[in-house]
C-alpha cells in the first residue's frame, strides 16, 4: 500500500473514532476482518497455537495478541503500546445550564489540550452513556452526534484588545461552557440535554443514568501542502500510533506466523497519568500477559524467562521542529517531518529508551529501509512522558520510546508528514517479524 493510501486509511480510522470508546470499536472492526476472537476476562481461555485473540476492558482499552509458534520461554512477547485517548473537553455530570436564554454545556478539561484551538470550531459530542435496560440491569451504549452541535465563540478583538500580544486564554470554569441552543421559556436545560441523548440513542431519558462524553471536532482529516505531503486531523496524538501498530500486526506476512507471541496494547487515560484499572499504570497488560502464560502452560520460572526475552515498543508522537519557534527546541536535536520515526531519549527516564533499546530499534529501521531520527527535549523545559516507562517498570522488560514527528501536539487540529506514517508501519512490521 502506498504512503498516501496508508494515511487516507488512517484519516478514515480517526474520523470514525471521535472518542476512546469509538477508537476501540474501530480497532475491533479491523480485527473481525482478520478473524480475531474476542475473549472474556471472566472466562477461561482455550488458546490455540498461532491463534488470534483480543480483550477489551471497560470499552476504551484493548489488548490484542497472536500466539507465537514457539513456546513463550523460548521466544517471549513482542509488544507495541500506544494510547486511545487525546486531550480535550469532557461534559460534566450536571451537563447543561441556562444563561440569558442560551443552553450551555458545562465542560471539564481532560489532559493538557491547547484550549485556544477549541474556539470557533464546529464541535460535537461522542462517547458512551450508561443506562438501565428493560431488565433493570446497567448497560452501556456508544453515542455520537454527527452534526455540528456546539461552539465556543471567541470574544471580539474590540473587547479583548491585547489578544494578539498576550494570547487567547480561557478561564477553565467560567469561559469554556459550550453554547448548545436557545431555550424556550418553559424548557429546563438538563432535561433538554437528556432529551437529545434519548433522540440519538433511542433510550428513554428517564433510563439514562450517566455518561462519558467527549467534545470532538467534526471537520474531517485532510492532506495539505504544495505536494500534499502533509496531513491534518484531530487526535493524531495518539491514534496515529495505534493505527500504525494495528497495521503492522495485521500484515499478512506477520499474521502468517512468528516465533514470538505478538501483542498490541492500546490504553485509555494516558493523557491524565495512566492511573486507572484500564490505564498503563494499572494491571491490564500485566494481567493479559499472565493469562496468556497460564493458558499456554507457561508458569513460574518459565514465565519469568518469557518476560526476560520480551521487548516493548512504546509508540507515541514526537515534537517536529517548527522553524517559526526555534527557541523551543534543542538545536542539536531537531527532528523533521517526513524524515522518519523518532527515537525519544531522556536522562530522567521520562522516556523508556536506553542505549541497547535505541540500538535495536535503529537496527530494525535499517533492516526495513526506513530513516530514523533521535530527539532530546530542551534541558531547561519540562519533558512530557509516555506509557513506555510505566509499562516497562510494571513488567520488568526492556523498552524503547518512539513516534512520528508532528506539529501542534495537543491542538484540536494536529499535523504530520505522509511519508512518516508509512515508515513507522514498515519498521513495526520488521520488529514483529524479527
Amino acid at each position: 500500500m502506498s504512503a498516501r493510501l496508508q494515511v487516507q486509511n488512517l484519516l478514515d480510522f480517526i474520523d470514525a473514532s471521535p472518542s476512546p470508546w469509538h477508537a476501540v470499536h474501530s480497532v475491533e472492526a479491523e480485527l473481525a476482518r482478520h478473524r480475531f476472537v474476542r475473549l472474556d476476562e471472566a472466562a477461561k481461555w482455550p488458546l490455540q497455537p498461532e491463534g488470534r485473540y483480543y480483550v477489551v476492558r471497560d470499552d476504551s482499552s484493548i489488548v490484542l495478541f497472536v500466539v507465537g509458534r514457539k513456546p513463550l520461554p523460548e521466544a517471549g512477547f513482542k509488544i507495541i503500546g500506544a494510547h486511545t485517548d487525546s486531550p480535550g473537553l469532557r461534559i460534566k455530570p450536571n451537563a447543561a445550564n441556562c444563561s440569558e436564554g442560551l443552553a450551555r454545556l458545562n465542560v471539564e478539561v481532560y489532559g493538557g489540550p491547547i484550549l485556544a484551538t477549541f474556539s470557533d470550531r464546529d464541535l460535537s459530542l461522542a462517547g458512551r452513556i450508561a443506562y438501565r435496560d428493560e431488565h433493570g440491569r446497567i448497560a452501556a451504549q456508544r453515542v455520537r452526534f454527527d452534526e455540528v452541535l456546539l461552539r465556543l465563540p471567541n470574544l471580539a478583538i474590540h473587547m479583548n484588545r491585547t489578544v494578539n500580544e498576550d494570547g487567547l486564554k480561557f478561564n477553565k470554569q467560567t469561559e469554556l461552557p459550550l453554547i448548545l441552543s436557545v431555550l424556550a421559556e418553559q424548557q429546563l436545560p438538563l432535561p433538554y440535554f437528556q432529551s437529545l441523548l434519548e433522540e440519538l440513542s433511542g433510550i428513554e431519558a428517564a433510563h439514562i443514568l450517566s455518561w462519558d462524553l467527549n467534545v470532538y471536532d467534526t471537520q474531517k482529516g485532510a492532506f495539505w501542502g504544495a505536494e500534499q505531503e502533509f496531513y491534518t486531523d484531530s487526535q493524531l496524538d495518539n491514534l496515529a500510533s495505534c493505527h500504525a501498530g494495528l497495521q503492522a500486526v495485521l500484515d499478512e506476512t506477520v499474521l502468517s506466523g512468528t516465533d514470538a507471541t505478538l501483542v498490541c496494547a492500546f490504553f485509555d487515560h494516558e493523557e491524565i497519568g495512566s492511573e486507572s484499572h484500564i490505564g498503563a499504570a494499572g494491571s491490564f497488560l500485566k494481567d493479559m500477559l499472565r493469562r496468556i502464560g497460564l493458558a499456554t502452560e507457561t508458569d513460574g520460572e518459565d514465565y519469568a524467562r518469557a518476560l526476560a526475552r520480551s521487548f516493548l515498543v512504546s509508540a507515541d508522537m514526537a515534537h517536529a521542529y517548527q522553524p517559526n519557534f526555534p527557541n523551543a527546541y534543542d538545536p542539536d536535536h531537531k527532528v523533521l517531518v517526513n524524515k522518519g520515526p523518532v527515537i525519544k531519549v531522556n536522562a530522567g527516564r521520562r522516556y523508556s529508551s536506553e542505549s541497547i533499546s535505541e540500538a535495536r530499534f535503529a537496527h530494525w529501521c535499517e533492516e526495513a529501509g526506513v530513516p530514523y531520527q533521535k530527539y532530546s527535549h530542551r534541558s531547561d523545559l519540562p519533558c512530557g512522558s509516555t506509557i513506555g516507562p510505566i509499562a516497562s517498570a510494571k513488567l520488568g522488560i526492556r523498552a524503547v520510546d518512539v513516534g512520528n514527528p508532528m506539529w501542534a501536539m495537543h491542538s484540536i487540529r494536529e499535523s504530520a508528514g505522509v511519508l512518516d506514517h508509512d515508515y513507522l508501519i514498515r519498521v513495526l512490521k520488521r520488529f514483529f517479524a524479527d
